[in-house]
């Protein structure tokens, strides 16, 4: 997408949560994160790129010792549909015995998650949680994943700002938007 195509897509969305509301879901995550995880020293992974926004502005309100890692795991690459799981990093610290907080942009199919769960379980996590700020509802969901913790939940339309992506921009989109699809023939 160029600028001018970028432009009209923000122009044309439609606005679902303005970023006061992400960031009293942001907070509200952390009082819970917090009661849970408090006490466990938790590595907290962000997921790669869509995570970064979420995680950045979420760490400073986990007042409690932490550690910070991320993986990237994509199944996107730039289109608006996924494909196979492509991993580009793993965590390199030592999750043995570790509780560990997976945080990411959102909760769509959970194909993703569920790589990324897995993996986490492989190298030893002795339990691993996923925050996430936004969910989607729809009936398409991997069964075995869910969130312990969500910020926000949409309905089932392409989505972007906040971290998440349309055509690899408008992460930095303040709020949460909804593609607006054109007609057929406009």
């Amino acid at each position: 997408m160029n600028r001018d195509e970028t432009v009209a897509a923000l122009q044309a969305a439609e606005r679902l949560h303005d970023d006061h509301a992400v960031e009293q879901a942001l907070e509200e995550m952390a009082v819970a994160i917090t009661r849970d995880l408090s006490e466990a020293v938790p590595v907290v992974l962000c997921v790669l790129i869509g995570g970064l926004i979420p995680t950045g502005r979420l760490l400073p309100k986990l007042d409690f010792p932490l550690e910070v890692d991320y993986v990237h795991a994509t199944r996107y690459r730039g289109a608006t549909r996924g494909g196979e799981l492509v991993w580009i990093a793993r965590p390199r610290s030592d999750l043995r015995g570790r509780e560990v907080l997976i945080v990411d942009d959102i909760l769509d199919e959970g194909h993703t998650l569920r790589g990324i769960i897995e993996d986490c379980l492989e190298r030893g996590a002795a339990r691993v949680r996923v925050a996430a700020l936004v969910e989607k509802r729809h009936d398409r969901r991997h069964p075995e994943v869910v969130a312990d913790y969500v910020g926000l939940v949409v309905d089932d339309r392409y989505v972007f700002g906040a971290g998440m992506d349309y055509h690899d921009m408008l992460r930095n989109a303040p709020g949460i938007y909804a593609v607006v699809e054109q007609e057929a023939g406009q």
